[in-house]
């Protein structure tokens, strides 16, 4: 009796290690084959960049409506979570889109993986490439070996020259036409000055601002450029000004992808957002006093220019609001 259940003992023990290792050998089978994100497929044309070269990223958003005002969010993430760079696409209307951008920066302080990530709704999906500070090192070519020197040959007999014959008068050629000199935002093709169609720019990984750009409708209005290079040639010209755009770059792409899209959804939201930007944009024009690269006269009148804004659109607001109500109060 006691061999008995010894056996049965034997045989279940024997039976839940078999279903064990069958369990594990399914799942581990089932996750490796698993596609985490088919929504949104994207791909970048190497794995590998040095800095200064040019990073491109294209994909597919699948049926994909143009008519529904949502932007493609690109966020590019450094090896330490710090967001480097944002940006906002709008894609073809057959769903295709291309992202270019500068492999380096003032942001861009480690060497290692960088994601760039791309959302659009609820779909998201990311792309990885390695980033080298510095140019690529090539291996050294050899020198190639000196070939012998070989003996020199006896010198033919000199003969003579025969007489120059007279040369013609050249013909003036006719002066060429000069071209006309294009102003900025468009470029000279055929002749003639066309505006630059620019739906795809390449950057330095600083991104666009989304909400301006979204709010006067083209990265070449001149707001917008003038926002750039306040941001490109004053404030990251330091480091107190290249560590403040890191965290502002954290708490700016909580929103701003949002709000961009729906100005492009509404436009008379669109205008009440360039109005509500305008004096701000106004009040920046204090930091072209600053020299570049002077982290004094940056730190100092970037906090002016905070102050200023906190007062602006926080403070007065608030002060004509507390006039309001307490004359209302003395009338009752």
């Amino acid at each position: 009796m006691k061999t008995m259940k010894m056996k049965v003992m034997g045989f279940l023990a024997f039976a839940l290690l078999s279903v064990s290792i069958m369990s594990y050998g399914i799942s581990g089978s089932a996750f490796a084959t698993s596609d985490p994100n088919p929504a949104l497929p994207i791909s970048s044309e190497l794995e590998n960049y040095s800095s200064g070269a040019l990073v491109k990223v294209s994909g597919t958003i699948p049926d994909y409506d143009s008519s529904s005002g949502k932007g493609l969010t690109v966020v590019i993430v450094s090896p330490d979570n710090n967001i480097v760079g944002i940006d906002q696409l709008v894609p073809k209307s057959d769903g295709s889109f291309v992202k270019s951008f500068v492999a380096g920066g003032p942001l861009w302080k480690l060497n290692g993986d960088y994601k760039v990530e791309f959302h659009y709704g609820a779909d998201s999906s990311e792309v990885t490439i390695s980033y080298t500070a510095g140019d690529v090192v090539s291996e050294p070519t050899p020198e190639p070996e000196p070939e012998p020197t070989p003996e020199p040959e006896p010198e033919p007999e000199p003969t003579p020259e025969p007489e120059p014959e007279p040369e013609p008068e050249p013909t003036p050629e006719p002066e060429p036409t000069p071209e006309p000199t294009c102003g900025a935002g468009t470029e000279l093709v055929d002749g003639i000055c066309q505006v630059i169609k620019n739906n795809e720019p390449a950057d330095n990984g600083g991104g666009g601002c989304l909400i301006a750009t979204a709010a006067y409708g083209t990265e070449l209005a001149p707001q917008v450029q003038f926002l750039r290079e306040i941001r490109d040639n004053t404030v990251m010209s330091t480091s107190s000004g290249t560590a403040f755009m890191t965290g502002f770059n954290q708490l700016y792409y909580s929103f701003s992808p949002t709000i961009a899209d729906m100005e492009r959804e509404n436009p008379m939201f669109q205008q009440a957002v360039r109005a509500f930007i305008t004096p701000m944009v106004s009040t920046l024009s204090i930091m072209t006093l600053a020299d570049t690269g002077s982290e004094a006269e940056v730190l100092g009148l970037g906090i002016s220019v905070i102050a200023l804004n906190l007062g602006m659109y926080i403070a007065a607001p608030a002060l004509i609001g507390f006039k309001i109500n307490k004359h209302l109060q003395s009338r009752k």
